[in-house]
C-alpha cells in the first residue's frame, strides 16, 4: 500500500454534496481514507468571477502506481461531471495528486509533487493539517515551514462541518 495526498476541490453546486460523492468513489475505487482534514472555503485562485471553492486535502492508502492512479482519478472527475474546457474553470470536482509517497515524477501526464503547491493557501492549509510534519521531496521544508513561509494572501475559513469517509 502506498501514502496518498489529494487535494480536492468544488466551486459548482452543492459543494459539500460533490466533496461527499468524491470521498465515496475514492474510497470504493482507490483504496482506504485514512485522513480528512476540515472542510475550507477559498476566493478562486488564479480567476476572478467565480464563485468560491471548498477544499480539502485527505490521505488514502492505495494498490495503485501513480500513472494508473491519475488515470482513474481522471476517471472518478469525469464520473462526478467533471468538464475541461479551459484552466482554472470553474469545476463541480477537482481531484489533484498532491504527494505520492516521496516520488518525485515528471512526464507529459503527471508531476509529483504537485507543481506550485507550496504557494497556494487553499492546499497548505488543509495539508497542514493532516500531515503538517511531513517533508517535501524537492523542497526539503515541511509542510508547516512551507505554510508559514507562503507568500499567498488570498484569504481562506475553515469551515465548521466534518465530511465521513464513506457514505
Amino acid at each position: 500500500m502506498q501514502r496518498v495526498l489529494l487535494g480536492l476541490g468544488t466551486n459548482l453546486g452543492d459543494k459539500i454534496k460533490n466533496l461527499q460523492i468524491a470521498l465515496k468513489a475514492l474510497s470504493n475505487q482507490l483504496g482506504e481514507i485514512t485522513k480528512i482534514s476540515s472542510v475550507y472555503e477559498t476566493e478562486a485562485w488564479g480567476v476572478q468571477n467565480q464563485d468560491n471553492y471548498y477544499n480539502i486535502v485527505i490521505e488514502i492508502n492505495t494498490n495503485f502506481f501513480p500513472l494508473g492512479l491519475i488515470q482513474k482519478i481522471l476517471a472518478i472527475e469525469s464520473s462526478l461531471g467533471r468538464i475541461r474546457e479551459k484552466k482554472w474553470d470553474s469545476r463541480i470536482i477537482d481531484i489533484d495528486i498532491l504527494f505520492y509517497e516521496n516520488y518525485v515524477i515528471s512526464t507529459d501526464h503527471l508531476r509529483l509533487p504537485h507543481p506550485f503547491l507550496e504557494k497556494r493557501n487553499f492546499v497548505l492549509e488543509p495539508l497542514n493539517e493532516v500531515v503538517r510534519d511531513f517533508t517535501h521531496p524537492k523542497l526539503r521544508k515541511t509542510i508547516s515551514e512551507l505554510k508559514s513561509t507562503c507568500s499567498d494572501k488570498s484569504w481562506i475559513k475553515k469551515l465548521n462541518i466534518k465530511l465521513q469517509r464513506e457514505l
